[in-house]
């Protein structure tokens, strides 16, 4: 009796054992991240067709761009998760992925700012998350949801050659939406002298670099920190050469051309006068 007492007890003080050691689980809340933990801003960028698993030529080429222009910033990037068929046929899965990644970075980074944005099929996708007219093969984000975006870029967007409407119409994203089309790209433009490289290579690095200026400017809307590149201008703007300094006279509203001749001091060398005749050298005949 003795022995089946204390095997009873034993059991019994085992399950209160695991009772008391076992985790406290809470279900249905969604846990937030420490600051340390979250991003100044994310980009959350959708891949244009037949590119591999990944951000694009593209994605890659903006957060490389936006991190260089706003190097004080923490910017994390997140490739939307869909099949960049030829068919287009999932642009609507892609907008329901960047729409779910959307929440959960609100939910979990409530001061984090996102940064949407597409290349060719993948701006379709950003059309869809965006609302704009005359796109219905997904769901538009919530509105309550806005207000965590910062900025939308669309590169080579087809919604300017049909009936729909680009990202800088007819959304409530439309004040913070920048669309860029190469005019050598067939997919946004129509007209002569199109190829089907103004579309696959026309928009690195310079239409990147141009929705980077953008973006940060809204990223850092509001902000102490001033962005490099508006009002003056802190190097040499790619591919234009060595250049230690802004020319006399220069503007940056105006872009990067130089000032008449006339309007530039010489710099060249003042010439020594040449004598007539050389002097003659003793002892020579």
């Amino acid at each position: 009796m003795l022995i089946r007492h204390l095997r009873s007890s034993g059991v019994a003080c085992t399950a209160v054992l695991l009772t008391v050691t076992a985790p406290l689980v809470i279900t249905g809340a969604t846990p937030v991240a420490a600051a340390d933990d979250c991003p100044d801003a994310e980009v959350i960028f959708a891949r244009g067709t037949d590119e591999p698993a990944g951000m694009g030529r593209v994605g890659d080429a903006l957060v490389d761009s936006l991190r260089k222009q706003a190097s004080g910033l923490i910017i994390r990037s997140y490739a939307v998760d869909y099949k960049a068929t030829i068919t287009q046929r999932h642009s609507g899965e892609g907008a329901k992925d960047a729409i779910d990644h959307i929440k959960s970075t609100a939910a979990a980074c409530p001061d984090t700012k996102i940064v949407l944005g597409g290349y060719s099929q993948g701006a379709s996708v950003v059309n869809i998350v965006a609302g704009f007219s005359g796109i219905n093969w997904g769901s538009p984000l919530p509105s309550e949801y806005t207000k965590n975006i910062a900025a939308v870029a669309t590169f080579g967007n087809q919604a300017d050659r049909t009936d729909g409407a680009p990202p800088t119409q007819n959304s409530p994203l439309s004040p913070k939406a920048i669309d860029l089309c190469n005019p050598a790209d067939p997919i946004c433009h129509a007209g002569a002298g199109n190829s089907w490289s103004g579309h696959t290579q026309g928009y690195v690095p310079a239409y990147t670099d141009q929705a980077a200026a953008f973006i940060v400017s809204k990223l850092l809307a509001g902000s102490p920190r001033t962005t490099p590149g508006y009002g003056a201008l802190p190097g040499p703007p790619p591919g234009y050469g060595a250049l230690p300094g802004p020319p006399p006279g220069y503007d940056p509203q105006s872009g990067y051309g130089l000032q008449p001749p006339s309007a530039v001091p010489s710099t060249a060398p003042t010439s020594t006068p040449v004598p007539a005749s050389p002097s003659p050298v003793p002892g020579l005949v």
